[in-house]
């Protein structure tokens, strides 16, 4: 080979380096302000920190493998979505369902029975004494929530779903009715308030116990119930059991695939619409002794969680989980609000079960930019500490997204019901900077958003997440950094031997793509 080739050759050879080198410092930038959402631009990495790194990631690090996004189904949502024109419906459920949209949910919640944003109290057996549940159906959700269902897998057929009740019928419950606690929302006689703590003489309910505004600060609930609303007989316990699989056979049947369930929803929150208190006791042996047999009987391919967990109770949930034969048939955790707090001790001492965030904070029907930076917030600390799935509770609610009980709450969606016109929400774009570009099987690598002296920690005002993507031999690096201070900050990254200098203005949500 003579010497003007073997100079073409390594000018070639040269050129192909620097263009790999600089394809693989490429930075994509999305941005978010209130007003001025997803607003895209580039920048590059630099050889040097404009700040002292909050994370340093080498390439190296195992992390927590992602897997779905997801979000619950519940009838308001699908009576807002029957608000609007066709046109509308279908481009919502695109922008939320389809591979190809901006959050690209693939996984979804279902109720068993009646939830909180069900329009009416119902149950799958509503024949006192059914024990043999020769009448358990699912005819009201043909007419109802799994028409939504079906609108969702008409966008991804391959969606799955998981399942738990909010209450159990009203006549398997010692109060025989489907609240807790009595309100001007129901019809439980306040005689039967008694019951949650067992206590004649103090039948009182703290009145701010159930706010769902701000936080909730403390313990919660500061009062753990003293016995079990479900009646602790072997024949209530055993046909309950059996209505969890019938429920899946029923499903299937419309092609709706169920693969994880869970007993029970928010069992620390003494509600006054659809809900149910479980002891830790009874907790135990719904599960262990019912539950899972009769799963492994009709549905070995049906997985088992503990949840969801609302309290940040640690001792008591810490109380469960001792319990070995518990932990055999157990395959994960759902946890939502206080439990929060407790994830990375609960991660320590429970690294075989798979931790989930079963549901977004319903916030107080403002659907307004702080409830956005609320919800950017809860998606970094949950996934930030290892949460491998992420479920939104409602993504389409009209107006002020009141239910049947009286409460307001956000959705990623409001509906105007006068002029039958959409809104995306700023909590739709908090999620988008995360689901759009962290697809199932991102590597949760890195997270800044706690203070690690503090063992409950109060929200970050810059939560930043580090995602990494092996595609081949190529890594793509994928980091959301919200601001919710009021003046521009710079944060550094450092990925492998560069750094991602960041200036996230004030109160913004950002999405850089590395690769």
């Amino acid at each position: 080979m003579n010497q003007y080739i073997k100079r073409k050759l390594g000018f070639a050879y040269s050129l192909l380096f620097l263009v790999s080198v600089t394809y693989a410092q490429r930075v994509t930038t999305y941005t978010s302000h209130d007003g001025a959402f997803w607003q895209k631009g580039q920048t590059a990495m630099q050889n040097k920190a404009a700040a002292e790194p909050v994370i340093a990631v080498d390439g190296t690090e195992q992390g927590v493998a992602f897997k779905a996004w997801g979000t619950c189904f519940n009838e308001l949502d699908w009576d807002a979505l029957n608000l609007l024109d066709r046109r509308t419906q279908e481009q919502v459920m695109s922008r939320l369902f389809d591979p190809q949209g901006d959050i690209k949910f693939t996984r979804g919640r279902l109720t068993m029975n009646a939830n909180d944003y069900s329009r009416a109290w119902y149950s799958c057996s509503e024949v006192s004494g059914d024990l043999e549940n020769k009448y358990f159906n699912i005819e009201h959700d043909k007419q109802n929530v799994i028409g939504l269902i079906r609108s969702a897998l008409a966008y991804n057929e391959g969606m799955t779903f998981f399942m738990s009740p909010w209450s159990p019928p009203a006549w398997m419950k010692i109060n025989q009715d489907y609240p807790v606690l009595s309100s001007k929302y129901n019809t439980q006689s306040p005689q039967k308030d008694y019951l949650l703590y067992a206590d004649t003489k103090n039948k009182k309910v703290d009145a701010d116990e159930m706010k769902l505004t701000g936080d909730r600060s403390g313990v919660f609930p500061r009062r753990l119930a003293s016995q079990n609303y479900f009646i602790q007989d072997e024949r209530y316990l055993q046909s309950y059991a059996e209505q969890f699989c019938k429920f899946i056979d029923l499903y299937a049947e419309q092609g709706i695939k169920i693969d994880k369930v869970m007993y029970q929803n928010e069992a620390y929150s003494y509600t006054p619409y659809p809900g149910c208190a479980w002891t830790a006791e009874g907790t135990i042996r719904f599960n262990r002794d019912y539950l899972a047999p009769a799963l492994k009987k009709h549905h070995p391919e049906v997985e088992l969680y503990l949840g969801t967990f609302n309290t940040n109770r640690q001792d008591y949930i810490e109380k469960i989980l001792s319990d070995k034969g518990l932990l055999q048939v157990i395959k994960g955790f759902g946890a939502q609000w206080e439990c929060r707090q407790c994830l990375p001790e609960l991660m320590k001492l429970y690294p075989q079960l798979h931790f989930i965030g079963t549901e977004s904070e319903c916030g107080n029907g403002s659907m307004d930019w702080k409830a956005g930076e609320h919800t950017f917030f809860l998606i970094s600390d949950y996934l930030g500490c290892g949460c491998d799935e992420y479920y939104i509770w409602n993504f389409l609610l009209p107006d002020n997204g009141i239910s049947s009980w009286g409460w307001t709450q956000n959705a990623l969606i409001q509906v105007d019901s006068k002029t039958r016109t959409v809104r995306y929400t700023p909590e739709f774009f908090a999620l988008k900077h995360f689901s759009n570009l962290v697809s199932p099987g991102t590597h949760i690598v890195g997270y800044s958003g706690r203070d690690k002296d503090v063992h409950v920690s109060q929200d970050s005002k810059i939560p930043v997440v580090v995602f990494r993507k092996n595609e081949g031999k190529r890594r793509t690096y994928i980091v959301t950094a919200g601001n919710f201070t009021d003046t521009e900050r710079t944060i550094t990254v450092k990925i492998e031997n560069k750094y991602l200098n960041m200036n996230v203005t004030a109160h913004s949500f950002n999405t850089y793509e590395v690769k």
